[in-house]
């Protein structure tokens, strides 16, 4: 007989625990809600960061570069004018002109 008596007690705690579940449900999504939005809000923090100090570091670079390059870029352009007119000339020669 204690065997028929046990059936009935799923039902009965499943059901007892359905209504605690729907009872704690909302408190529990506000505060899963709450925590996903304060870790979004920290990750793109931590971002945006990370982005200014890549920002700062690759200014720097660029400026490293420019200092190594603008006093080479005058002896550049005269060099490319040099050849350039080296060409014009041996073009007009082989032209016959």
């Amino acid at each position: 007989m204690k065997d028929k008596f046990r059936f009935p007690y799923l039902p009965v705690g499943l059901g007892l625990a359905a209504i605690a579940g729907l009872m704690l449900a909302p408190g529990a999504v506000e505060e899963m809600w709450k925590y996903l939005r304060e870790r979004s809000h920290r990750g793109l923090n931590t971002l945006n960061r990370q982005a200014g100090k890549l920002r700062e570091s690759a200014e720097g670079v660029v400026k490293k570069g420019k200092a190594f390059i603008d006093p080479h870029r005058d002896s550049v352009k005269t060099d490319t004018e040099a050849e350039r007119q080296v060409y014009q000339e041996e073009r007009r020669e082989s032209s016959g002109g």
